[in-house]
């Protein structure tokens, strides 16, 4: 098989010829800048310096010799602007991150630092987002909607749909990676609805509406679904067939419990997800609806399956609930599982070699049977997580697949 086709066997729940393995196929299966010059040194390649393609996560681009070398068979088509309105199409710069090492940064990425070495960019005029003095990556400090009382004054705030250029440059990238990998492709599409109520509002409005001001918060979230679903229509209307999986996201969960109860999801969220999730499975069956989100979402699995959730990623192992042999048990028939390879926060960041192959090993035994498994680590490769820890991930994922091969 190629790996192409190896993802579209997993994600129709069917066993490939081998274990399907993701390696930085998208934003939250990644791995910090940082990080990935170590891996390169480690490994010993000689490589020109990654392309920071996310400048909020600070994710490197794998390069396709790393990417091989783990047995990756996933790439992203990304978007023009993947944060904060800094578009990747305009070239790239040569900058230093801060370990000192090199990286290829936008050529639009140029940051505000203050007398405390704290970083700050700007959007629109706006100082939208941070990245303090010592810190990993970038939050969004700018609230636009947090003082918005009334539906009009959500309205007086634009919204823009994407642009016939952005359009192009998405469309160009998917048919490149189609015409000149044999991997699947994975879109990152976003359309979040929660978090972008968090992030939009300042996250005390966000939750206080979501009680006191329901009608405010459909109005906000309908309006912001309508130019979801026009970039989503646009979108896939060009390049629908050659896509493998539309990735969304919405962070529901914390490390104990979901943010909302089940039923203020069902009220006011789900409506929203289903609009965009079903449009996708009516309209273009063989793109896989795959969800981003954190931590302790079991309570909502049933409803976001309902939804139309088709692939969920990144099962975070050390959140409340997310047993991964329950997980497999209740939902393997209808769910694929994308990640939950190697505790990274934990194991494969605090773990010896001996416990993250032991580890790795048995969630592959558990999630792999059957189909619906996509290998990665939980989430995105942080820079203290050691380069030896990380190959230790993914070999054992290809002596899995080793002896798969010698067994058949």
């Amino acid at each position: 098989m190629t790996s192409r086709e190896r993802i579209v066997e997993t994600l129709n729940h069917r066993e490939p010829d081998m274990l399907a393995i993701d390696f930085g196929g998208m934003r939250s299966t990644g791995i910090h800048a940082v990080a990935y010059n170590r891996f390169v040194k480690y490994l010993g390649f000689e490589l020109s310096p990654p392309r920071l393609y996310d400048v909020f996560q600070q994710l490197a681009e794998p390069q396709m010799e790393v990417m091989e070398r783990l047995g990756g068979d996933v790439v992203q088509a990304h978007q023009m602007c993947p944060a904060f309105g800094i578009s990747i199409a305009d070239g790239w710069k040569r900058a230093v991150l801060p370990d000192g090492s090199p990286v290829m940064a936008p050529e639009g990425f140029d940051p505000e630092c203050d007398a405390d070495g704290n970083e700050y960019i700007w959007t629109n005029g706006i100082r939208w987002a941070m990245k303090p003095n010592g810190g990993l990556y970038f939050d969004q400090i700018a609230h636009p909607y947090e003082h918005c009382r009334r539906e009009d004054d959500v309205d007086h705030i634009p919204i823009a749909t994407w642009s016939e250029h952005e359009l192009d440059f998405l469309e160009n990238e998917i048919k490149t990676l189609h015409r000149t990998t044999d991997k699947a492709i994975l879109v990152p599409f976003g359309g979040n609805v929660f978090e972008a109520g968090q992030l939009d509002f300042g996250y005390e409005t966000f939750f206080v509406n979501l009680v006191a001001e329901p009608d405010l918060m459909h109005y906000y979230f309908n309006r912001i679904t309508n130019v979801y679903m026009k970039n989503l229509e646009s979108l896939l209307a060009r390049v629908g067939r050659l896509v493998h999986a539309v990735q969304f996201g919405d962070d529901l969960g914390t490390q104990q419990a979901g943010q909302i109860s089940v039923q203020t999801y069902r009220d006011m969220i789900k409506p929203y997800h289903a609009r965009q999730y079903q449009y996708v499975r009516n309209h273009y069956p063989t793109a896989k609806v795959f969800l981003h989100s954190c931590g302790a979402v079991a309570s909502y699995l049933s409803d976001l399956i309902d939804a139309g959730v088709e692939v969920l990623n990144p099962i975070q192992l050390s959140a409340a609930g997310m047993d991964p042999a329950a997980l497999k048990r209740t939902y393997g028939n209808v769910l694929s599982f994308w990640g939950g390879g190697s505790n990274t926060p934990v194991t494969a960041t605090k773990g010896t070699q001996s416990d993250i192959r032991r580890e790795t090993q048995a969630l592959i035994d558990i999630f792999a049977p059957g189909g619906g498994y996509v290998f990665t680590q939980v989430h995105n490769i942080q820079p203290n997580v050691p380069p030896e820890n990380i190959l230790a991930i993914y070999d054992t994922a290809l002596e899995y697949r080793a002896k798969q091969r010698g067994s058949r």
